[in-house]
């Protein structure tokens, strides 16, 4: 294996080791680490990358995201809710403007994006 692609693997087994944290800490999102990880995977070890897919993490957590970039309604609710309510007792619990300006910002696009783009889709 080469120096760059055991690189790849490593990031990747670090991206679903945050990413598995950040299914149980509301602050810390799963998806971005685990489509970094299947892109890790895919470009360092297609053994690795189909041993990652057929998880039950990728399964339950990214597999329909990753396929279709839609989401149920009860994963949009475990990501949205957790991290809204923590930006927003961030916002509160800081007394500097621009530091409440920016958290509310991060919070409409994260919210917009959610309804918005990433479409909802049935559970199958």
């Amino acid at each position: 294996m080469t120096m760059i692609r055991a690189l790849l693997v490593s990031v990747g087994f670090l991206c679903v080791g945050v990413g598995t944290v950040g299914i149980f800490m509301p602050i810390l999102p799963a998806t971005p680490f685990y489509l970094l990880a299947t892109i890790c995977f895919t470009k360092g070890s297609t053994r690795f990358h189909r041993w990652f897919t057929r998880t039950k993490l990728y399964k339950e957590h990214f597999k329909s995201f990753a396929e279709s970039r839609r989401m149920t309604l009860k994963a949009k609710m475990l990501i949205l809710i957790p991290v809204s309510v923590m930006l927003l007792l961030t916002c509160l619990a800081v007394d500097v403007l621009v530091v409440r300006i920016i958290i509310s910002v991060l919070l409409a696009i994260k919210i917009w994006y959610f309804l918005f783009i990433i479409k909802t889709i049935q559970r199958s």
